[in-house]
């Protein structure tokens, strides 16, 4: 199963990066599988350490995808790192063992420590829209404008239907930063 996450992780000077990602969970094993080059990558082969953050807050997917990183955190508390203040849960990883790869390394991790810290109301359909316009805004090198396109004229019907202050601002920042990367393409 695959778990859209939010990965921090730290680099040797302790300085933290916040990065959005599908993580492969089974049963007891976190597999992270960043594209190469990415300091969530360079930070866990440093310090062999990670946290997945389970948030509800789509405006940090959003806001780590369109340049805006100042989330608070919080220390976690078994290996050296942090964890997002707002998460409504976090889990503390240590990584096992690596298979390498040119484009995209396997990261297996194990759980060291686990924190409820708030309960799950359930996602609305605008969050899941602008999760999912998130990944689009993660590809956009890689898919072709139609496909963009089309997805993101579907996502917008729940986004329309359902969607709160929060979920209006992410989805802002996800279609400036496509305007952005559009024209950038033009020129």
């Amino acid at each position: 199963m695959i778990q859209e996450t939010l990965v921090t992780t730290v680099n040797l000077q302790g300085d933290t990066h916040i990065a959005p990602m599908g993580v492969h969970v089974e049963q007891d094993q976190y597999i992270i599988l960043p594209f190469r080059p990415s300091t969530t990558l360079d930070n866990l082969l440093a310090t062999e350490t990670a946290v997945i953050n389970y948030c509800d807050d789509v405006r940090i997917f959003a806001g780590c995808l369109t340049g805006r990183r100042d989330w608070p955190l919080l220390p976690a508390q078994q290996i050296a790192g942090y964890y997002l203040a707002d998460t409504l849960a976090h889990t503390e990883l240590k990584l096992v063992r690596i298979e390498n790869d040119d484009t995209r390394p396997k990261l297996f991790c194990r759980a060291v420590h686990k924190v409820n810290h708030k309960p799950f109301q359930g996602f609305n359909r605008a969050q899941y829209s602008v999760l999912e316009a998130a990944i689009l805004i993660s590809r956009l090198d890689r898919l072709p404008w139609e496909k963009i396109q089309a997805e993101l004229d579907y996502l917008r019907i729940g986004l329309d239907k359902t969607a709160g202050e929060r979920e209006r601002q992410a989805w802002d920042w996800l279609m400036a930063a496509i305007e952005q990367h559009r024209r950038g393409a033009q020129v």
